[in-house]
């Protein structure tokens, strides 16, 4: 999943004279970047994601895995100032802190096995929309999210099937829990519902 039309400060990351990320093919043109960053990250994502203890440096450590063939600050946070139309995402010197708030939220018990459906569902919503608003990495946010919530989805043993993800109203769905309303985000993620492994 990509997410278009961000805007940024000065940014150190796109080669001089050009909208184009810096990478490791040295590629000028972003839409071949966009193309080659779309397949080797679907890739990556098919192989075994990383494991750990559902922390921050574990969720660094699945943008590395996702970019690392793309991007040399794979793993990374961001160093300058993103956004969206007239949002604002986190700014980068604040980063490292409320990533640090955020997840120790997953040591609740509606993360854990044997939590309701409801209460993972009502739980993870909540955390995917304020991890979108913190958004840590320069590129490759969309897809690190899925993939950490895919983990999560696994742990609880009430998947998710991103197979199914309807971009379109996915992102709308994103944009409005910016805003602070997660109903759609909640339904989105309830359409993904996959099968049950737990007996």
């Amino acid at each position: 999943m990509t997410f278009e039309g961000y805007g940024v400060a000065y940014d150190p990351y796109v080669y001089k004279g050009t909208q184009c990320l810096k990478n490791r093919l040295g590629l000028r043109d972003p839409s071949q970047l966009a193309d080659f960053e779309v397949e080797i990250s679907t890739l990556r994502a098919e192989e075994p994601l990383p494991q750990g203890r559902f922390s921050p440096r574990h969720y660094r450590r699945i943008h590395w895995h996702l970019f690392r063939d793309v991007y040399r600050w794979a793993g990374h946070y961001r160093t300058i100032r993103t956004g969206k139309g007239s949002n604002w995402f986190c700014y980068p010197e604040h980063i490292p802190r409320e990533m640090n708030k955020l997840f120790p939220r997953l040591r609740a018990p509606e993360f854990r096995l044997g939590v309701t459906e409801r209460a993972f569902l009502d739980s993870v919503t909540e955390f995917l929309a304020d991890l979108n608003a913190i958004h840590p990495f320069r590129d490759g946010n969309g897809r690190t999210q899925l993939a950490f919530v895919d983990l999560l989805a696994f742990h609880a043993q009430w998947p998710l099937d991103f197979s199914k993800i309807r971009q379109e109203t996915f992102i709308s769905a994103m944009i409005e829990s910016f805003g602070g309303s997660t109903a759609s985000l909640r339904r989105e993620l309830m359409a993904l519902r996959g099968v049950v492994t737990r007996t």
